[in-house]
């Protein structure tokens, strides 16, 4: 069995270490870290089909806002459905055979079809989708705040779906960029991250234009997380005002109209709440990703970074089950049968007639 250590192991003062030790230590890590990404699959995959079911199969979400919360479902359920299942099979092969896969070991090097060649543009093209989305949900929900009265005429259904199709294609074509527009950047799986990334496969200088294309990641990906939280702000600034002012005046039947409705308002913030998670999540990948161009390393971090970020894909269920009461309801009552509850009530009314 071959023994991989990524960490700096801490052995008891006057310890040697030894070749048993060093070599458990490391299975264990990495017994540990596939787990962790199995249940990150199931957390992934149960979290965004509940949303996508939530989303669908009900009339009250099927709104320009339920659309871009579906299309970030589906890119998150994407991550679940190709990009950690390929992780956990290179970290089982790297177990459990006696040396590492072919595709591994050759990396961006070998003549046959390479998986990162489609994974690595699937995480990307669904990171930069989900920043996108975040974007409009905040665009759409400022404009229910401050213009209620033109959020029906401004925002409809079929210009959110168009701008979801651009997102999608616009988003996937910024992901395979990098190899399109120059040779020097390939796929490869890395062992620090555990995941199939982005890398120089031919130099290694600095300054390079294939390290300017890189820089084009997180220069984009903050320009709109950084406008998203801009115009939270706003949004939520503008909210606190109107609650200020509905607890000291009386609003009459005409100033009702020009004021976002209560739904609207705890949307707002939820969308807030799904912005700062994501702005979280995404900061260590962006991070990492300058500090990579200019030279480091940094392969602890890069672990913890792209899977931080990997980790926000289930987060989106949570953040809606705990701030939209109706999706919460919904979820409950896909999750819990009526046929069981039927049951329960039936126990209870024997049980006080009893």
């Amino acid at each position: 069995m071959v023994c991989f250590s990524y960490r700096p192991i801490m052995l008891p003062e006057g310890t040697e270490p030894t070749n048993c030790t060093l070599c458990c230590w490391a299975v264990t890590n990495k017994i540990l870290m596939v787990v962790f990404m199995v249940i990150l699959i199931f957390a992934i995959l149960f979290g965004n089909s509940v949303t996508l079911a939530v989303l669908c199969g009900t009339k009250h979400f099927h709104t320009p806002q339920g659309y871009l919360k579906a299309s970030l479902a589906v890119a998150d359920l994407a991550v679940g459905i190709f990009v950690v299942p390929v992780s956990v099979y290179a970290e089982v092969s790297l177990m459990l055979n006696n040396s590492a896969p072919e595709w591994i070991v050759n990396n961006s090097q070998t003549t046959t079809f390479h998986p990162c060649n489609l994974i690595g543009p699937i995480f990307a093209g669904c990171t930069f989708v989900s920043i996108t989305t975040i974007f409009f949900l905040t665009i759409e929900r400022s404009i229910a705040v401050l213009r209620p009265l033109h959020k029906e005429s401004v925002i409809t259904r079929k210009r959110t779906t168009i701008l979801i199709l651009f997102s999608w294609m616009g988003s996937f074509f910024l992901a395979v960029s990098p190899m399109i527009f120059s040779n020097e950047i390939a796929l490869e799986y890395n062992l620090c991250s555990r995941m199939c990334n982005y890398a120089l496969g031919t130099i290694d200088t600095f300054p390079s234009q294939a390290w300017n294309i890189l820089l084009l990641f997180p220069a984009f990906d903050f320009t709109l997380l950084g406008g998203t939280v801009v115009i939270n702000i706003i949004s939520l600034s503008s909210i606190r005002q109107n609650s200020k002012q509905r607890k000291h005046l009386a609003e009459s039947e005409s100033q009702s109209g020009s004021k976002p409705t209560f739904s609207d308002i705890k949307a707002a913030k939820t969308i807030g709440t799904l912005t700062l998670a994501f702005t979280l999540s995404f900061t260590p990948i962006a991070v990492f990703v300058v500090g990579n161009v200019i030279g480091n390393e940094w392969c602890n971090f890069s672990l913890f970074a792209f899977w931080i970020l990997t980790t926000n894909s289930c987060w989106n269920v949570i953040i809606y089950s705990v701030r939209d009461q109706k999706f919460r309801l919904r979820a409950h009552k896909l999750l819990i049968p009526s046929q069981i509850k039927n049951v329960s009530k039936t126990s209870k009314t024997v049980d006080i007639l009893s």
